[in-house]
């Protein structure tokens, strides 16, 4: 009798191998099946782009299309935000998808038959409306992935929530949106997600190529705000004010030193950068206050604290020396980008069979950050590069990176995209 049990586990093992392994193949062939109908849907949202908080139309088409494929769908989450169920015909794990939906106050120059020609007004001024980062891919990457995954429903061995986040790139100011208000609207819950998917396509990477790395693999990201007061005088009359002008251009050239001399950057990267300056209305009065606002990038928690705590300690006192006051402010705009070790360990695997060993590829951080951040710091995550760049140039065409005027992408890079979503979920299904 004891010479029959391995012939028994095999006859067990053996067909559920062939079972993963056949679904495996039927997905990917659908995805392939479709892949012209996700660059039809790239471009559509390429032309209609809808900056934060204010994805209504786009989130309108993303509904529609879950709708359409028989799924359980929540609009309206996080403002604008659409969530969908697909519970397969077989018990298991629920796996969570994450795309994101805005656009960019960019101008597009693009010389596209899909170009975006939107306008609208952004912090008081006249703007074009630009997906200048690829969200319009996530999307388009992830109905696919639905659209696969809904028609061979009762056959999947798990449930699958496909989460389209709005606001990703920052809420207006006096706003709540984005991730960790999907979070704290109980995205992750009924049915509670067991671990989350999120990719971006990456302008600098070749498509058909894939970039990871365990842990942080994307900076924490706070917003500053430092506030100047001085004394309003008359322009030919310096003596008589106090100049917030040249207050912030000390604090400015001073919040450069806080990263080259006291933050420890054999340990990570950092960054302080200041974005705008904002001061007085007429070249001949001295005002008498200023605005600097910017951005903090780091990839390690203590770094970070010692960061915010530097900037408030340099711009009180280089006001407090000149007589002036300096107000500061900081606020979190997303954690770090933190990759669970034992998830990302396990789904190693299923990139590489997306694109090849030879097209896998382990990553240093960057400084860019990722408010799917925030899913990560309530249930493990895996947020990985699929590659956008043309592999030869395209003729008339300036490739730009991302948040640029010139942002492009190669559209067959996508595939890349829906096809990693496919394998990552079945293969976490199977293998839980």
């Amino acid at each position: 009798m004891k010479k029959l049990y391995p012939l028994l586990i095999a006859l067990f093992i053996i067909p559920s191998l062939s079972f993963s392994q056949d679904l495996h193949k039927i997905a990917l062939e659908k995805a392939e099946d479709i892949e012209e109908k996700v660059i039809e849907w790239r471009r559509h949202f390429h032309e209609n782009p809808e900056l934060s908080n204010r994805e209504y139309k786009t989130g309108e088409k993303i509904a529609e299309h879950l709708k359409s494929l028989g799924l359980d769908v929540q609009t309206g989450v996080a403002h604008t935000g659409v969530v969908a169920i697909l519970k397969g015909g077989k018990p298991g794990p629920v796996v969570g998808l994450r795309a994101d939906i805005d656009a960019l106050p960019v101008t597009e120059r693009n010389d596209l038959p899909f170009k975006s020609e939107v306008v609208t007004e952004y912090n008081g001024q006249e703007t074009g409306v630009m997906h200048a980062c690829g969200h319009d891919t996530h999307i388009a990457i992830m109905m696919g992935v639905a659209e696969v995954f809904s028609e061979m429903k009762a056959d999947i061995p798990g449930t699958i929530k496909f989460i389209f986040q709005p606001a990703e790139e920052g809420v207006p100011a006096g706003e709540r949106g984005g991730a960790k208000m999907m979070v704290e609207e109980g995205v992750l819950k009924n049915p509670d997600v067991e671990a989350i998917f999120g990719l971006h396509i990456n302008a600098g990477t070749t498509v058909g190529h894939i970039k990871y790395k365990t842990e942080g693999i994307m900076a924490a990201s706070d917003r500053f705000t430092i506030n100047i007061k001085g004394k309003q005088a008359h322009g030919s009359t310096p003596w008589a004010s106090v100049d917030p002008i040249a207050v912030s251009a000390q604090i400015i050239n001073s919040l450069q030193y806080i990263v080259s001399r006291n933050s420890e950057l054999t340990k990570e990267a950092a960054v302080v950068t200041v974005g705008i300056m904002e001061a007085g209305n007429r070249f001949n009065i001295i005002p008498e206050s200023a605005m600097l606002e910017g951005t903090i990038r780091t990839l390690d928690e203590g770094m970070r604290e010692l960061i915010h705590e530097k900037i408030k300690l340099t711009a009180t006192n280089i006001a407090e020396i000149a007589g002036a006051t300096a107000d500061v402010e900081i606020v979190e705009n997303a954690p770090l980008t933190y990759n669970d070790i034992d998830l990302t360990n396990k789904m190693v695997s299923s990139l590489q069979k997306t694109v090849g060993e030879d097209k896998l590829h382990v990553m240093k951080a960057i400084t860019g950050a990722e408010d799917f951040s925030y899913f990560q710091n309530e249930i493990p995550g895996l947020y990985f590069f699929i590659g956008g760049k043309p592999e030869t140039e395209v003729e008339g065409q300036a490739l730009g990176g991302h948040h640029t005027p010139d942002f492009y992408i190669d559209e067959s890079g996508m595939l890349t995209g829906v096809k990693a979503f496919i394998n990552l979920t079945l293969d976490y299904m199977n293998e839980r």
